[in-house]
């Protein structure tokens, strides 16, 4: 049987790609890459426009990591939300958390479709582990 996305966040060693990750801390990627960095998780920044994020090498997009991320977590608009859905389904990363904010009607008719595991409309830093 395999997990869900919300119980595989907490399973030790769990790889999580943090899409819109940025250094700007008005955008929400900001607090929620610094957030799961701080707790410990294995963490990959995806912003096409950054080289860094918080001083770790940011990717372009997901196909770019060293490795498939368990979880990719959206932190981006709906119309980017789909697109990286796609991309999700294409790599065989099947496990997707969308930020409130990142989900559309498009985009959760998308991941049903495709039977995609996924959390809409819960923030990831509230179902997360605590810091180490």
């Amino acid at each position: 049987m395999s997990l869900s996305t919300l119980e595989l966040i907490n399973e030790p060693g769990v790889v999580i790609a943090i899409v819109g990750a940025s250094d700007n801390p008005e955008k929400f990627g900001h607090d929620i890459y610094r957030d799961m960095k701080r707790k410990g998780y294995r963490i990959f920044p995806v912003n096409p426009n950054r080289q860094t994020v918080d001083g770790d090498k940011a990717y372009p997009n997901l196909q770019s990591l060293p490795e498939n991320p368990d979880i990719a977590n959206l932190v981006v608009p709906p119309e980017v939300s789909l697109l990286v859905a796609k991309e999700c389904l294409r790599l065989g990363i099947l496990n997707l958390w969308l930020q409130p904010g990142a989900e559309s009607p498009e985009v959760l008719e998308f991941m049903q479709e495709y039977r995609l595991n996924y959390v809409s409309g819960a923030c990831i830093m509230l179902k997360t582990r605590k810091a180490k």
